[in-house]
């Protein structure tokens, strides 16, 4: 079964949503959002506001890569948490 889009208005109040206090985040949301809003899915955008739960210094360090899932939060450590995650970091091509 193919996933579903997210639409327009879900896709809004995402962004939204995830807004940052460190700029460091921010940068790495408003790539994300630049690269893949086109195509992403329901069950990415869900990921995706189990990330935007943690404080900003976690999501930072996930970010970075110098902390795992695992040592955030456990429940975290989901297929769709990690794909979502590696679109976050996904550096960008020249």
């Amino acid at each position: 079964m193919p996933e579903t889009l997210i639409d327009a208005r879900a896709l809004s109040k995402l962004h939204w949503r995830c807004r940052r206090g460190l700029l460091e985040n921010d940068l790495f949301v408003e790539r994300f959002f630049q690269r893949f809003s086109d195509t992403l899915t329901d069950a990415d955008a869900q990921a995706l506001g189990l990330l935007m739960n943690l404080g900003d210094n976690d999501l930072l360090d996930l970010n970075l890569g110098r902390k795992t899932l695992a040592q955030v939060d456990e429940a975290l450590v989901r297929e769709d948490v990690r794909r979502v995650l590696d679109m976050l970091r996904k550096p960008i091509e020249r």
